[in-house]
């Protein structure tokens, strides 16, 4: 399938979109810059905002060094940085398809574009607050339960424009940022976690991304025809 990241950048395939933006981390598209796609979509590549603290949610290779020692999740307010990108995909036994809306209330997890590993979460204190931890866990896409999240949102399908929230489907948990920041060798960086009562921390709006058009049938063709932003 191929996506357009702008009409002055050309059609390319995902692979290579998402290659050129690690490599060219300061020419990141704005999904504005295109036409047409309003939801986010299966496969997409996106960038998640805070809507309270306004830092981008955040990974790397560096893991705790309490709790579950798993690869560290923080929030970020750099815009442009090649750790921020998220893929969205289905769970082992409800795959998503390809180009395909995410509905209000759709079980999906989101992988780590730079290593491999799935957005998590478990009954670990985080380190700085004491509430549940997120961290970054399994290989080349591929953990367990706990990387599982429910999309909440209101109406029918996860629109970009919309701040949705993220529940943790193994402990019921809400996507949040407790507004502590690490020292080194994370330093200025957000405590991510999990907290138990939605509030106005646990809101996300998809700011920045790769957004996969749905296939459609052609009437006159048997193969689809993809539409591109």
């Amino acid at each position: 399938m191929k996506v357009r990241l702008s009409s002055c950048f050309g059609v390319v395939s995902l692979k290579c979109c998402v290659f050129i933006l690690l490599l060219l981390q300061l020419f990141w598209v704005q999904p504005s810059c295109g036409k047409g796609l309003r939801e986010v979509t299966c496969g997409s590549v996106v960038k998640l905002l805070n809507t309270a603290f306004k830092i981008r949610l955040h990974s790397h290779d560096v893991k705790y060094g309490s709790g579950s020692g798993q690869q560290s999740v923080t929030g970020t307010d750099v815009k442009e940085d090649a750790n921020s990108n998220w893929q969205v995909k289905g769970t082992p036994k409800v795959p998503c398809t390809r180009g395909e809306p995410v509905e209000c209330g759709t079980k999906i997890r989101f992988e780590h574009i730079q290593t491999g590993r799935n957005l998590h979460s478990h009954l670990f204190s985080s380190p700085l607050s004491g509430h549940q931890e997120i961290s970054a866990f399994g290989e080349e896409g591929e953990g367990d339960s706990g990387d599982i999240w429910e999309i909440v949102c209101k109406g029918h399908t996860w629109i970009r424009d919309d701040a949705i929230q993220l529940r943790h489907v193994d402990t019921e948990a809400f996507l949040s940022a407790s507004g502590n920041t690490y020292g080194r060798p994370i330093h200025g960086q957000m405590e991510i976690i999990g907290i138990s009562h939605s509030d106005s921390s646990c809101y996300w709006k998809a700011v920045e991304g790769i957004f996969i058009h749905p296939t459609e049938q052609s009437s006159s063709n048997s193969h689809p025809e993809h539409n591109e932003l």
